[in-house]
């Protein structure tokens, strides 16, 4: 598994850097997904229970396990949006609402896209049991020719720590 993560982050890395490769961007987030399954299902303590969460960049590492207490739910009214057919050059948003559903404040400390081609703005002060907030997604479609699939993963005190919400459209040139 650790080998695993370490080629996913050399694809991220390899597809952050070029970010205009359509498949890449797929693939990219197709193993986010997997990923994503894995730490849902316990993934790594599984294999080794007595594995501990690594930091990366003094970012805390999630808990191994779930933490005792009242927490937050983030609940979204929608996790992928299709801007459909879009042309080059195009800078289109979407928002994507969601509810805390919870018994905890939800505090969301990060929201990452796949690509510099894609911001996420989140609200940065605490969402209160039963309030509710946004995640606008702005993508930048010039130079992205063909089918595109963007993933912005939020981190937040949830469990799991991370949810993910995803954009997709068909970039096409001008006169297509």
């Amino acid at each position: 598994m650790k080998a695993f993560k370490i080629f996913l982050g050399i694809v991220v890395a390899v597809a952050a850097a070029s970010c205009s490769n359509g498949d890449v961007e797929s693939r990219i987030t197709k193993l986010e997904g997997r990923v994503a399954a894995l730490e849902g299902k316990g993934g790594i303590t599984r294999a080794n229970p007595t594995a501990q969460p690594v930091a990366v960049n003094n970012t805390p590492a999630a808990p191994a396990e779930k933490p005792d207490g009242p927490l937050p739910t983030i609940n979204f009214s929608e996790e992928l949006h299709d801007f459909g057919t879009i042309k080059d050059g195009d800078v289109v948003e979407h928002v994507f609402s969601f509810t805390n559903d919870g018994e905890a404040p939800l505090v969301i400390t990060d929201a990452k896209a796949t690509c510099g081609c894609t911001v996420p703005e989140w609200p940065r002060e605490p969402i209160p049991v039963g309030g509710s907030g946004e995640i606008k997604v702005r993508f930048n479609s010039k130079g992205k020719p063909g089918v595109q699939n963007k993933t912005v993963t939020l981190t937040s005190n949830t469990w799991p720590t991370t949810q993910r919400v995803r954009i997709k459209a068909n970039v096409v040139k001008e006169g297509q």
